[in-house]
């Protein structure tokens, strides 16, 4: 599909408030991350049709390990059937599954289904669905500057010539345009170690409704609200 003019390329989410629709409705957390995964279908199909080029969804941070063993062994299991049924859906609708983040400590099989259907989707051409999992920014910028220090120490990089570019290149999203837009769903209003280099740009956007809440409409709202803003980058 042709991008409409002024539609983000890219646009990143924080899908925040499934334990507290829960919790509000008197239901198990479980609950909630489960009726959070309807909608992740419903954005990401929502998300190509009006054009967006990239979505990147915050599905499970290097901190979630400190929620109770039960719920992580839920997320995991969501996160299997998700890379199981799923990722063949995007396949077939030309879509390409990218996954950032740290491998370990995640189960290994999960770890060779990521690697198996990135492999397999690698080559579509459409919307480009990147999940960051066991994800953490400054984790991220750490793993990156462990690479570039040894290239500077044998020569192979000048210190001189590191730059953005250069930083850029080692980070888990290299290739990727930085996110236009970023939604956090529930009424927060914080970053929480997400993407905290590439989102140095992005227009942010914070509606009051649980993730198991926001629809469709509501993602076409914030479109709505990206496009009628003016984006300086520092300039006047």
């Amino acid at each position: 599909m042709p991008q409409e003019i002024n539609i983000p390329r890219h646009i990143a989410i924080i899908m925040d408030g499934n334990g507290r629709w829960a919790t509000e409705k008197g239901l198990s957390r479980t609950a909630g991350h489960k009726e959070g995964t309807k909608r992740i279908r419903e954005v990401i199909k929502a998300a190509d049709e009006f054009g967006v080029r990239v979505l990147t969804l915050f599905a499970f941070s290097t901190e979630n390990w400190n929620r109770p063993k039960k719920e992580i062994e839920i997320l995991m299991r969501y996160l299997d059937s998700f890379l199981d049924h799923e990722a063949i859906e995007l396949h077939e609708n030309n879509m390409r599954l990218l996954i950032i983040g740290r491998d370990e400590p995640l189960p290994q099989y999960i770890q060779d289904k990521i690697r198996k259907v990135q492999a397999k989707t690698k080559d579509n051409t459409g919307l480009t669905l990147v999940l960051a999992l066991n994800y953490g920014a400054r984790q991220e910028l750490v793993d990156a500057f462990k690479k570039i220090i040894p290239l500077v120490t044998r020569g192979e990089i000048a210190l001189e010539s590191v730059d953005e570019n250069i930083i850029a290149k080692f980070l888990y999203t290299y290739g990727l345009p930085d996110p236009d837009l970023l939604i956090r769903t529930s009424g927060e209003m914080r970053l929480s170690n997400f993407l905290l280099w590439q989102l140095s740009y992005a227009e942010m956007y914070f509606p009051k409704k649980y993730w198991p809440d926001f629809t469709r409409d509501d993602l076409e709202k914030a479109i709505k609200e990206y496009k009628s803003r003016s984006r300086r980058f520092g300039g006047i």
